[in-house]
C-alpha cells in the first residue's frame, strides 16, 4: 500500500510549469496549488517563484519557504512575508549553465565577436589583433557557488581572475577583494565586468555610471566590457548606455533587464555595441531542483542543518 503523505506542499508558481513541479515533489507529500487553496492552515512548505504577495501570509502552519531559482528577491518583495526559514535550491546544472553563459560571452568579447559581425554584414575580410587569454582579468562581482564555477572555467582557459564580495572570501587562483574599500581597486583591475550579484537593498543600483568609469579601459581590448547575468535592478540601464556611447564601455552583453521582458523601445536591443539575451543564462531545470528540495525537506523534518538556508539581514 502507498505511504501516506508527510506533509503539504503549495506551489505558487509564476511562469513555470505548475503540473510537472507537482508531479516531481508529489513522492511522499501532498503537492495543491495556489488557484486551489488561496489559503489553507495545513499547509506545511511553500515552493514559490514571482509568488502573489500575501498567498503565504494565509498559510497559518507554514514551516518551510523554498524559491525555485537561486535568487529569493521576489520573495522579498511580499511585505506579508511570514518569519519562517527561507531556502534556495542551487542545483550543480545551474551552476554549470551559468558557467557555461559566463564563458561563451568572455569569449565572445575577448575573441572580438561584435568586429566579426559587424565585418560579416559589411564583407569585410580583415583579422584585427588578438590578444591572449592571459593579457585579460575577468572581475567577477559574487563568488557564491554560481561565482566560483564561473571562476573556475575562466581560470581553466588563461585568464586572470578577480574576485569582489561584500565580506571576506577566499577562493583559489582568485584575486580577492571585499567591501567598499575593495572595490576601486578590484575595478581599476578588471577588463571585462561579470556581474552575478544577489538583488538586496544594498545592491540595487550598484551599476551606475561611477562603478563603470572605475573599470580599466587601456588594456588588451581595447575598452572595458560588462556582462550582467545576475539581476536586472542592480543595473542603471541609462548609465550602460551613457558609458557606451562616451566610450567608458567598449560593449556589453546582458541578460537581465530592469524590467523583464525588455520593453520593445528600449535602445538596448539595437545598440551595436550590445548583446541582449532574454534572461536565459541559467534556467532553473525542475528534474534536478526538486530532489534536493525534497531532500532539505528531509532534512528539515529530521532538524538537521539545511543547506543554502538565506540570511534574511543580507537578503541572499
Amino acid at each position: 500500500m502507498p505511504q501516506p503523505a508527510r506533509g503539504r506542499i503549495l506551489l505558487s508558481l509564476t511562469g513555470q510549469d505548475v503540473d510537472h513541479w507537482r508531479r516531481l515533489l508529489g513522492k511522499g507529500y501532498e503537492v495543491v496549488t495556489e488557484r486551489a487553496y488561496p489559503s489553507d492552515p495545513s499547509i506545511d512548505y511553500a515552493v514559490v517563484w514571482k509568488h502573489r504577495p500575501g498567498v503565504l501570509s494565509g498559510l497559518p502552519g507554514l514551516r518551510l519557504v523554498i524559491s525555485t531559482g537561486a535568487g529569493v528577491d521576489h520573495i522579498f518583495a511580499d511585505e506579508d512575508l511570514p518569519d519562517v526559514p527561507i531556502l534556495r535550491v542551487v542545483a550543480e546544472n545551474l551552476a554549470t549553465h551559468m558557467a557555461e553563459y559566463v564563458v561563451w560571452r568572455v569569449m565572445d568579447h575577448h575573441r572580438q565577436g561584435a568586429t566579426y559581425r559587424d565585418q560579416q554584414a559589411r564583407r569585410i575580410w580583415r583579422e584585427p589583433p588578438q590578444a591572449t587569454a592571459s593579457e585579460v582579468a575577468v572581475g567577477i562581482m559574487g563568488l557564491g557557488r554560481l561565482g566560483q564555477v564561473a571562476a573556475k572555467a575562466l581560470l581553466s582557459l588563461g585568464f586572470g581572475v578577480n574576485g569582489w564580495t561584500r565580506t571576506p572570501r577566499s577562493v583559489a587562483g582568485v584575486a580577492t577583494f571585499h567591501g567598499e574599500a575593495g572595490l576601486k581597486d578590484f575595478l581599476a583591475a578588471t577588463d571585462i565586468l561579470v556581474v552575478l550579484l544577489p538583488h538586496t537593498p544594498a545592491t540595487e543600483g550598484i551599476i551606475d555610471y561611477d562603478l563603470l568609469r572605475g573599470l580599466r579601459r587601456d588594456n588588451a581590448l581595447g575598452g572595458a566590457v560588462l556582462v550582467n547575468a545576475g539581476r536586472g535592478r542592480l543595473q542603471r540601464q541609462a548609465d550602460i548606455l551613457r558609458a557606451l556611447d562616451d566610450g567608458t564601455l567598449k560593449e556589453a552583453s546582458l541578460d537581465v533587464f530592469e524590467e523583464e521582458p525588455l520593453p520593445q523601445a528600449s535602445p538596448l536591443w539595437t545598440h551595436r555595441q550590445v548583446f541582449v539575451t532574454p534572461h536565459a543564462a541559467a534556467t532553473s531545470d525542475p528534474e534536478h531542483l526538486a530532489p534536493l528540495m525534497l531532500e532539505q525537506i528531509g532534512r528539515f523534518e529530521r532538524g538537521e542543518p539545511l543547506d543554502n538556508l538565506v540570511d534574511r539581514q543580507t537578503g541572499y
